[in-house]
């Protein structure tokens, strides 16, 4: 069994009666050289607060890309954020919630609440309710809410904070649940899966900077039906729609505070197809993450340095990095969130903005170059490579200007073959950490190597650009992996 380390923001908040357990502050846990390095471990995270970006939010995004188990995970936080989710996920509870809640007085005004610590219930007669509810969000403590409409329904889920819960008439509680839950092995919830025959694919036709153009959308659906595809384009107001779909394909800008995540989120549970699949959201959308990961797996990157709020680090990155220094946001897109500091005043007044925005932020050693490397891979094979050239008199492929407009550089598409290998093979190893989806790897090569800067969830793929090289052939790639898929599952 592995080593259990609580995790908590203020050490006020874990009193000597508590089980004994190693605890750790979330500032140490993100910093300390020895939890970056430290395999087999179980983080229990008790922050206060889980917000999107939060220290808390980070505790559990960086956990995965150290080799540790956490709870809750970034993907319970995004669940528990999105009630949309909600429905879906407790359809197969509605029955328990009947017969047990039964007992509870049906006032529409008074409603019920039912705290859940690491899966269990002060009542014994709620416990096969709270283990359920606690299977679908894996969070250490939890308060639920119900209330009477004719019949009892689940209204909110919501984490609570150590410092509150575990005080006053649930201390004993918590104190007892957690000691049950640190000697049980740990335990990952089952998936979900289903099969059927077609594609939608979601995008925004107000979005000025989509992942695929209106020409490569036609392809795609004229490429599908070749292949005995139905591809349909949806929009956001589909999302009740999508169970009706067999398989969906992503092509808007994600974010996990948005809802392509919650399209893609559904689309899982559902048991579709999907791309990008939630994983590879959370994994690609955020580059502190990232940083992480290649760090942990020895990919070449620039220098890099995660900057927490309340750092006062600048004469060390001088020394280390020197400037100019890049900063960026994490889950910037399309060079968005990406800033240069020529100097410590730049640095100073770009990372007091960006900390309004993260706890945590990143900064890299300057590298130029002429352009930038794409290396498009779909299942852990590459597709295209591409380079994407600086904006005039500019260091970033697009320049957004004060005004709104967009500047963007030129490109050259390659056959995979013509590419340089090593480009390549760099690009691969990184997408082989974050799964078996459809990813862009962007990539600087001078004379001293090749280096990633980033991996996307899901890249360009733009009729004209990415398909000059493979024309149609780029999309019979990918519809045939979407179809390979289905095959599998119908399969099982």
């Amino acid at each position: 069994m592995g080593v259990h380390i609580v995790v908590i923001e203020n050490l006020k908040d874990w009193h000597p009666d508590y089980p004994t357990v190693r605890v750790v502050t979330a500032r140490d846990y993100l910093s300390m050289p020895e939890y970056l390095k430290a395999k087999g471990i179980r983080v229990i995270n008790l922050c206060r607060s889980y917000r999107y970006l939060s220290i808390g939010y980070y505790c559990s995004l960086l956990a995965e890309p150290r080799s540790h188990r956490v709870i809750p995970t970034v993907r319970t936080l995004t669940s528990l954020s999105s009630k949309s989710i909600y429905s879906l996920n407790v359809e197969d509870l509605d029955g328990l919630i009947q017969r047990s809640l039964k007992k509870h007085a049906a006032d529409p005004d008074q409603g019920f609440e039912l705290p859940i610590f690491f899966g269990r219930s002060e009542d014994p007669e709620l416990q096969d309710l709270a283990r359920q509810i606690f299977d679908l969000f894996r969070c250490p403590l939890l308060k639920v809410e119900f209330r009477y409409q004719g019949k009892w329904n689940l209204d909110t889920v919501r984490p609570l904070p150590l410092n509150g819960s575990a005080s006053g008439p649930h201390r004993q509680f918590f104190i007892e649940a957690l000691s049950g839950y640190l000697a049980k092995p740990w335990r990952a919830p089952r998936a979900r899966s289903t099969a059927r025959w077609d594609l939608a694919v979601l995008r925004n036709p107000a979005e000025k900077m989509p992942p695929s153009n209106a020409q490569a959308l036609q392809k795609l659906v004229r490429v599908g039906k070749k292949l005995g595809v139905d591809v349909e384009l949806i929009e956001k107001k589909d999302y009740e729609r999508l169970s009706e779909y067999d398989a969906l394909f992503i092509r808007e800008t994600t974010a996990i505070d948005h809802y392509t995540y919650r399209f893609a989120k559904k689309a899982q549970l559902e048991g579709l197809v999907v791309i990008d699949d939630p994983d590879s959201i959370l994994k690609c959308t955020n580059k502190v993450y990232l940083a992480e990961l290649m760090a942990a797996q020895r990919i070449p990157t620039p220098k890099t340095w995660v900057l927490q709020k309340g750092d006062s680090e600048i004469p060390i990155l001088d020394d280390a990095l020197g400037f100019p220094l890049v900063l960026k946001i994490p889950d910037g897109s399309f060079s968005r969130g990406v800033f240069k500091a020529d100097n410590p005043c730049q640095f100073k007044a770009i990372t007091e903005r960006l900390f309004k925005e993260s706890d945590l932020i990143l900064v890299q050693e300057f590298l130029y170059t002429q352009f930038d490397w794409r290396i498009g891979i779909f299942n852990r094979q590459p597709l295209f490579a591409c380079q994407y050239f600086m904006s005039r008199a500019h260091w970033q492929v697009v320049k957004h200007e004060s005004s709104g407009r967009r500047v963007e550089g030129g490109f050259k598409t390659f056959s995979i073959e013509s590419a340089p290998k090593d480009v390549v093979d760099v690009a691969l190893r990184l997408a082989e950490q974050i799964g078996d989806g459809l990813y862009g790897v962007d990539l600087k090569q001078n004379q001293h190597g090749v280096y990633v800067i980033e991996i996307n969830d899901n890249p360009n793929i733009d009729a004209g650009i990415e398909d000059q090289v493979l024309g149609d052939r780029l999309y019979e790639l990918i519809i045939g992996e979407f179809v390979r898929r289905l095959e599998a599952q119908r399969r099982v």
